[in-house]
């Protein structure tokens, strides 16, 4: 499994050191472990000599994918996203570039050799369990060059920012890769009275609890992801928090606050629908300036509160802003749904009782012709044409149904 993965990644790094043009182009989540990912990347190559452009994408849009292939004879590196869709790029590429995918979800082979699809989930490991992208990429980088190790922080950070434990505590390559940073004196992992693990990480001598850091990066990539949250989060990353990320920081969360607090008296109202199994609804465009990640944390703050039905599966919808940043306007029509599932269905999937939302999302997406990316068990993510919203719950209520 880890030395399955550790053979892969030699193999393509390998081919990595016949390339003479030391350039690479990096493209990475806006999560906390996206954001640690790219962090990471960027570090060991910089140090590796690269000159290093870095792009923070909410999700690999096929729009997005065109744009990127149409270039030839680059070095790219997806991280925290684009195991599943290893060959979709395989067919863009077609050759002409090295592309290497360090992601952790659900992901496929692929078909050019030049694609590289590095996905522990290919060699065993389970990415809501095991490994995160933020700890592949570490390792990763680690294998680039050992003196990267003091990267191990932030592979750890990253890990506890995903929120993947069993019984409040790290396993497997995540706990490795925390303990490896913990030997450095760069990390500390605490037990308190109630059993579940803590978890500090240092910059410069001064201590971070990794849980709220985790969500103080999430704020940054998510609610600042068109105002250059994900640039302040990645030198966060690097050197520390500051003076002035913590007043962007704040300043943030007091507009998710407000548009928050707005909509969910409008779900009150009436603005949550409901259907046999699932629970949605559409933002539309109305959480603008936030980016589209929020949709999701908005679903995970839903998830338990009183008027939540806690048998049914939350989905919400958000529109897809027709701009990237860092690569421009293109034209985009779509919208994004964002699941999650309340604590009582939590514990059905687990149990097998009930079908996770990495099977169930992405089967419905399809159906339909949209674009499946990056999904676990219980948070999800897909996207749709504008106008069919609708459909995609009649679908996922289909097969539901096919599953009594």
């Amino acid at each position: 499994m880890k030395e399955d993965f550790l053979n892969a990644v030699n193999a393509a790094l390998d081919v990595l050191k016949n390339r003479s043009k030391k350039e690479v182009k990096i493209f990475h989540h806006n999560d906390c472990d996206g954001l640690t990912s790219g962090s990471i990347l960027q570090a060991a190559f910089l140090r590796s000599g690269y000159h290093v452009s870095r792009y923070c994408l909410e999700k690999p849009y096929p729009a997005v994918l065109h744009k990127i292939f149409e270039q030839k004879n680059e070095f790219i590196i997806f991280a925290d996203f684009a195991g599943r869709i290893a060959p979709i790029i395989s067919g863009l590429n077609r050759g002409r570039n090295l592309v290497f995918i360090l992601d952790h979800h659900v992901a496929e082979r692929a078909s050019d050799p030049e694609v590289f699809n590095l996905d522990p989930e290919l060699f065993g490991l389970k990415g809501d369990r095991d490994i995160s992208a933020s700890a592949a990429c570490y390792l990763f980088a680690r294998a680039m060059n050992d003196k990267n190790k003091d990267l191990s922080r932030l592979g750890a950070l990253g890990a506890v920012g995903d929120g993947f434990f069993v019984d409040g505590r790290l396993v497997s390559v995540n706990r490795e890769v925390a303990a490896e940073a913990s030997e450095l004196g760069l990390f500390n992992i605490t037990e308190p009275d109630n059993g579940k693990e803590e978890y500090t990480i240092f910059f410069n001598k001064s201590g971070y609890k990794c849980r709220p850091f985790g969500e103080y990066l999430d704020v940054l990539g998510g609610a600042g992801y068109q105002r250059g949250g994900p640039d302040t989060g990645v030198r966060v990353c690097l050197e520390g928090p500051d003076t002035e990320s913590d007043k962007r920081v704040a300043e943030l969360r007091r507009t998710m606050e407000e548009i928050f607090s707005r909509e969910t008296a409008w779900l009150k109202e009436g603005g949550l629908k409901s259907s046999g199994h699932i629970q949605w609804f559409n933002l539309k465009n109305r959480f603008v300036p936030m980016g589209v990640k929020m949709v999701g944390v908005f679903c995970e703050k839903l998830k338990n509160t009183d008027f939540i039905d806690p048998e049914k599966y939350i989905a919400g919808f958000q529109h897809i802003p027709p701009e990237i940043p860092g690569l421009g306007k293109i034209e985009l029509n779509d919208t994004k749904i964002s699941m999650r599932v309340p604590e009582p269905l939590k514990n059905a999937i687990i149990e097998k009782r009930a079908l996770g939302l990495d099977v169930l999302l992405p089967e419905a997406t399809n159906r339909i012709g949209g674009f499946s990316d990056a999904c676990h068990s219980l948070t999800a993510a897909t996207v749709v044409k504008m106008g069919e919203e609708e459909s995609l719950i009649e679908e996922m209520e289909n097969i539901l149904k096919k599953q009594r």
